[in-house]
């Protein structure tokens, strides 16, 4: 069968794949993940490690009260060094972002150069910070050896005001102001900018450089390929003061780094080169002095204004090669870059030779491109028609494009830099205090490159899941990373994100790693076990942190679901007392018996760890059944609620039928016959439970014979009397169920909302589809109602793992009340299907994602170009939130690749 993979824009651009590879020849790409991961040959070295957006976030945030967005806004940006990171559009640096490569636009009537995406901060948008530019990561490999990203820039000037003003004038009751609303899209009126990459080394890059005129008539658009090194010599840090320099001679750009060595960015063509200093404009910003004459916003004010803030010597730490094009009416221009490093660190090298910028441009990028494609070919299954390709491809593309260089010393930042104003003393008590061990300094997968540009664990562990399709190397790299000791607390937290680490995020750790293991080929056991080794340190931090009452049953607060509750779940309760939450204590029975797994894997090559496959078995066996002994099972509604247990003893059960209730359904596993021959000591654990603690039979107890003919045993928080009920809410259409996968809040509540009065004030939970109406959480996140794609996995996942169990014999009606009976495995193939749906063209031709767009769903320009929301809304699966979130939802690939093998 083929897979077609469309690149809009040209057909010159559209890559035909026409059969499977049959050649016996190792794929190039294959063997460059080999190469590095063996460490041969580092081709992860340089990639697109460079953030969409470094101001407004924590990092960069010395402000008295935390005020990130305020203390450096966009307007900054442009003017003010960065501390921690940079940014830029269709960026790369390399793994420590020495140097950094981006592009910047400009077509004549902006206030400013299009160095870096536009958006409103959690302070500006009505539903919390949105990025207010459109562009797209349509292709990347693993190895980065071929890339491609997309960006429309308007024509007519930038409209930020407005922007800014719409939407400050709606509530949370209106809809997000977008770019595409202000009309300046209208006949066309805007530039298609695509940048290809293409490695002919690892320190090698082939770069080419497109604009298209799409309107009617001719446009003049000005160019600047760019070229910086990051700011480490202003902080006033022990031996830091070195400064790199950049040399402009003719097309070129010349760099010199006492680590980095010599670096050339060269050009065809005739531009111009502008140079500047990476360095403050505190003149600009503040009235002061500043350390350079050209500094940062050097280029921007030469460019727009014409102002003489170049260098005329040709040096500085930061360049441009500047090119003004006039294109005519549909028409384009290209420009051929070479970026290599040219020679090593000193002694001073020579000049470097002219790049090649012709034949051998040409063979590199035609060679990786074609490379590319057998390489996804080989991923994608031959059953996946053209649509759903193209949207797997760009699912990953923009995992890779994801990867972000993150810089954090957390007690350099608390005690801040000798050079500069010492931070107010409330901050050695705020943000992060606590976690002052801190020090990152690593190549990272980022939830959303803009919204987010800073980690998350548990996204990060669904992140990893489909990495691990294409990169298992990463993947276990990125897991292991946040356990290492410059992350993890002493204490045995995993650290949640930048706004928060001590925010308690799901523990999902466990589950990732077997599930990458597995991808994998389930023959990586160092990998297993230096995961579980310290996974211990964080289970134990759990039990001895998040189960106050030591009756197993967890809290945890927010975890991860931001407003799915009636109240804050992380803020102090409304009355006196302790909520105990029916998904904290589903999440830590399954983080037992994902424990339990890893250690019987293990055992069969080290039988020390069968000692802990028992503690876990047992572990699990008590949670489990306090979930009910302690209330949060209600049998008359078939549901797992939160309980708010008063100091007097009384409980409150919060009956809001969300995802809190469902995500039980997930710790799950089986026990075969063979697993407990292979470890007797199991076994007979197993047994004297169902002899001498019989209440724990209905977690425990449930067997029947495998496929093999052979007894297992189900170990499962939601008993088979259970599961059915359950399921019997989740699969109803008029709940959970809807044509786009599964809600987050029943629909019920719709006509219905919770209501409970607590401490003499009314707290409400009603399903909203779309965004939310409340202010929790920054109002940007929902979890009333939409359609999220992680705790969709999770279930789906969990329906595989009862139907490996039942097989064929146990079938639930589908949808509820339909009379349609159907087994679990059709039923999470069905559920697949939906989501899949979100992505792909429908009978008319329309993508759900884009709603009533129409620019986006039917423009031959934009349709097959595919973003990645955060959510979706729960009726009609239009996207929602953070638009470039490719780290969990781009599980919707690793659902292509399942549902199509």
């Amino acid at each position: 069968m083929a897979a077609v993979v469309m690149y809009p824009g040209g057909v010159e651009d559209v890559q035909v794949i026409t059969d499977r590879p049959t050649s016996a020849a190792p794929d190039p790409e294959r063997l460059r993940l080999a190469q590095a991961d063996a460490g041969e040959q580092d081709w992860r070295a340089w990639g697109p490690y460079l953030s969409e957006r470094a101001w407004g976030t924590v990092r960069e945030d010395y402000s008295e009260h935390g005020t990130a967005w305020d203390y450096f806004p966009h307007d900054h940006a442009r003017s003010r060094a960065y501390r921690w990171n940079e940014d830029g559009m269709a960026g790369v640096c390399d793994d420590r972002q020495t140097f950094c490569f981006a592009l910047a636009l400009w077509n004549g009537h902006d206030p400013i150069l299009k160095e870096r995406m536009f958006g409103l901060g959690g302070d500006g948008g009505n539903h919390g910070e949105d990025v207010k530019e459109y562009w797209w990561y349509e292709d990347s490999t693993p190895t980065h050896s071929f890339m491609r990203w997309r960006y429309h820039y308007p024509q007519a000037a930038f409209p930020y005001d407005e922007l800014v003003a719409v939407n400050a004038l709606r509530g949370r009751d209106d809809t997000e102001y977008e770019l595409v609303d202000t009309g300046i899209f209208d006949d066309d009126r805007y530039w298609a900018v695509t940048v290809d990459y293409a490695k002919a080394s690892p320190t090698d890059m082939c770069i080419l450089v497109t604009v298209a005129n799409r309107s009617d008539r001719a446009e003049r658009l000005h160019v600047l390929p760019s070229l910086w090194f990051r700011n480490t010599w202003a902080w006033g840090l022990p031996g830091g003061d070195r400064v790199p320099k950049l040399v402009g001679d003719g097309a070129r750009l010349v760099g010199e780094h006492w680590v980095l060595g010599q670096i050339l960015l060269e050009g065809d063509g005739t531009p111009t080169p502008l140079l500047c200093d990476n360095d403050t404009n505190a003149e600009r910003l503040w009235g002061l002095p500043g350390r350079s004459p050209y500094p940062k916003d050097g280029i921007n004010d030469h460019v727009v204004a014409g102002a003489a803030t170049v260098n005329p010597d040709r040096e500085g730490t930061k360049g441009a090669l500047h090119y003004v094009f006039e294109v005519p009416a549909g028409g384009q221009r290209q420009i051929r870059l070479r970026l290599t490093r040219t020679a090593p660190p000193p002694p001073a090298p020579a000049p470097p030779p002219p790049a090649d910028l012709v034949d051998g441009f040409d063979a590199v990028l035609w060679a990786r491109r074609a490379e590319a494609n057998r390489f996804f070919d080989s991923v994608i299954p031959a059953a996946a028609g053209a649509d759903e390709a193209l949207v797997a491809r760009q699912a990953i593309a923009g995992l890779m494009w994801g990867k972000q260089f993150y810089h954090f010393d957390v007690k350099r930042w608390l005690e801040g830099d000798l050079g500069s104003t010492p931070p107010p003393p409330g901050r050695r008590h705020g943000r992060n205090s606590a976690w002052w061990h801190m020090n990152s300094f690593d190549v990272i997968s980022m939830p959303d490159p803009w919204e987010y540009p800073w980690y998350a664990a548990w996204d990060l562990a669904f992140h990893c899941v489909t990495i691990a399709r294409v990169d298992p190397g990463f993947a276990k790299e990125q897991l292991l990373l946040l356990l290492r000791e410059w992350y993890l607390h002493p204490n045995g937290q995993i650290p949640a994100y930048e706004w928060a680490f001590g925010d308690v995020n799901p523990p999902v750790h466990a589950w990732a790693a077997l599930k990458v293991f597995e991808i994998d080929g389930a023959r990586d056991h160092e990998f297993l076990a230096r995961v579980m080794h310290k996974l211990l340190l964080n289970f134990t931090w759990w039990v001895n942190r998040k189960d106050t009452g030591g009756n197993n049953v967890f809290e945890g607060g927010f975890l991860g679901l931001d407003n799915v509750g009636p109240f804050d779940r992380s803020a102090a309760l409304p009355v006196a007392g302790v909520l105990e939450q029916s998904d904290g204590t589903g999440w830590m029975a399954m983080y037992a018996l994902n424990m339990l797994d890893m250690a019987i894997v293990l055992a069969e090559h080290d039988r020390a760890y069968v000692d802990t496959a028992t503690k876990f078995f047992e572990h699990f066996a008590y949670i489990a059944a306090a979930a009910y002994d302690q209330g949060l099972w209600d049998d008359e509604d078939a549901f797992f609620y939160d309980v708010l247990r008063l100091a007097d003893g009384s409980q409150v059960p919060l009956k809001v039928r969300s995802v809190v209730g469902l995500l039980p359904l997930a710790a799950t596993t089986r026990l075969t016959a063979n697993t407990l021959r292979r470890l007797p000591e199991l076994g007979a654990r197993l047994r004297w439970f169902l002899t001498n603690r019989p209440e724990y039979a209905e977690v425990i107890g449930a067997r029947r014979l495998g496929p093999d003919g052979r007894q297992q045993r189900l170990l499962s928080m939601v008993g088979p009397d259970q599961v059915v009920r359950l399921l019997a809410r989740m699969l109803d259409t008029d709940e959970f169920l809807s044509e786009y996968g599964l809600r987050t809040l029943s629909r019920a509540h719709l006509d219905k909302p919770f209501a409970v009065t607590l401490g003499g004030q009314e707290f409400c939970v009603g399903y909203e589809p779309a965004e939310s109406t409340s202010g929790l959480f920054g109002g940007n996140s929902n979890w009333r109602g939409p359609i999220w794609m992680p705790t969709n996995f999770l279930l789906i996942s969990a329906l595989r793992d009862y139907a490996a169990f039942f097989g064929d014999d146990l079938q639930v009606e589908y949808p509820t009340r339909s009379g349609q009976k159907r087994t679990l495995d059709e039923v999470a193939d069905d559920l697949s299907a939906r989501l899949i749906s979100l992505f792909t063209r429908d009978g008319w031709g329309r993508r759900p994602i884009y709603g009533a767009a129409q620019l986006f769903q039917t423009h031959p320009d934009w349709r097959d170009l595919i973003c990645f929301p955060e959510y979706f809304h729960g009726d009609n699966g239009a996207g929602l939130g953070a638009w470039h979130q490719t780290g969990w939802t781009a599980l919707v690939a690793d659902l292509i690749l399942t549902l199509r093998r």
